[in-house]
């Protein structure tokens, strides 16, 4: 066995209803004066209501910014620092999907540190330390709650990473609960992105890929494959909805330590460009990129493909990695999501652009089973066209 280091959050705290102790938590944990990071979507849906009010139970002062967008650009960061040093906060809470969570990582890094954002771009660039940090998923998806990744966009499409065991948070806090009526559509992307977190992870041609990853990337897809058609049918499930929080956080725990690779590479450019989500653009991608690595990563292919449809465990391996492939193309479809980069918005004149922009994501593509060249990229993206 290789030499790995596996590094995670320090405590996971998965319980329905756990957003009620989230004052008590954080009177011990952080003090008593906190930036609340979030979304203008979370407050108008009243998820935050429940988190603020066992706030003010506990007697803690909290400052909440709320001015966090999707794909997150660098003026949402500095506004947010802005407010945490003019409220001289002892802690951060991240609570909402992947940017939030994103976002709060990042004002405890650049307030308990010292440091400037343009200094910790790329991988181990920061130094300093953090303040106090607690993340609060509310879409099972990013697994951002478990990883020491940061990801926000520079300039106008260009997406820029901070990776930094510092990033880490102290807490992870995962109620089902808050996930409880989140739009389908909203579930089905963000369940895809969490079972490509899995899937790359395990096949990643990182160094670090290791054997606690892999174990944590089946049993993430074993729960979510068993449970995302539920939880898009049914937003009142609270088992389904449970089950797809724990495989996110599993999913993001692998992935966190045998990193992801060229689905995320050639994703980014998508949402970067043209604003899809994140969840849809692996989505949109996935089939593509599994069949492009085939070559290489077969073999693990045809493990995976009996965790999340354990009925192909009849199937011969070498019928099972395509079988694999095809299925999970068929249920993204059954799941509402589109299919086509056209679907979204994206013309063939575009390809070109997409796959150079791709090639910028160095610190993905060198995890790839496979080497992909530009070339490669948009005979990816003609497939997903």
């Amino acid at each position: 066995m290789s030499a790995f280091t596996f590094n995670t959050t320090k405590s996971v705290i998965c319980e329905p209803g756990a957003i009620k102790r989230l004052g008590e938590i954080v009177k011990e944990q952080m003090g008593k004066k906190v930036l609340l990071v979030t979304d203008p979507g979370l407050i108008k849906a009243g998820l935050l209501d429940r988190a603020t009010r066992s706030l003010n139970e506990a007697g803690v002062e909290y400052t909440l910014f709320d001015g966090v967008v999707a794909d997150p650009p660098v003026s949402v960061v500095e506004a947010a620092l802005a407010d945490a040093r003019e409220a001289a906060v002892d802690g951060v809470i991240g609570f909402g999907g992947g940017s939030s969570m994103d976002v709060a990582k990042l004002i405890a890094l650049l307030i308990g540190g010292g440091e400037r954002l343009d200094d910790v771009y790329g991988v181990g660039q920061a130094k300093g330390t953090r303040l106090p940090l607690i993340q609060i998923p509310t879409t099972a998806g990013t697994g951002s709650e478990v990883t020491p990744i940061s990801i926000i966009t520079v300039g106008e499409t260009e997406k820029k990473g901070v990776v930094a065991p510092q990033l880490l948070p102290d807490i992870a806090l995962l109620d089902a609960e808050l996930t409880l009526g989140l739009p389908a559509n909203v579930t089905a992307a963000t369940g895809i992105d969490a079972m490509v977190h899995a899937i790359e992870s395990y096949t990643s041609a990182s160094a670090n890929n290791n054997p606690v990853s892999k174990a944590l990337a089946r049993e993430a897809l074993r729960l979510l494959g068993a449970n995302i058609e539920s939880a898009v049918k049914d937003g009142t499930d609270v088992r389904a909805r449970s089950d797809m929080l724990l495989g996110a956080m599993l999913a993001g725990q692998a992935f966190a330590n045998s990193p992801v690779a060229a689905v995320h590479a050639l994703a980014y450019p998508i949402g970067g460009i043209f604003h899809v989500p994140h969840g849809l653009s692996n989505a949109l991608v996935l089939p593509h990129v599994m069949r492009f690595n085939t070559e290489t990563c077969g073999e693990a292919y045809a493990v995976l493909a009996t965790d999340v449809f354990p009925d192909l465990a009849a199937t011969p391996s070498d019928q099972r990695v395509n079988q694999f492939i095809d299925r999970l193309e068929a249920l993204s479809a059954d799941l509402g999501l589109e299919q086509t980069l056209r679907e979204v918005g994206i013309g063939e004149a575009d390809l070109a652009t997409l796959a150079s922009d791709a090639m910028k994501q160095t610190r993905l593509l060198v995890n790839n089973p496979r080497e992909v060249s530009e070339t490669d990229a948009l005979a990816i993206y003609k497939a997903a066209f």
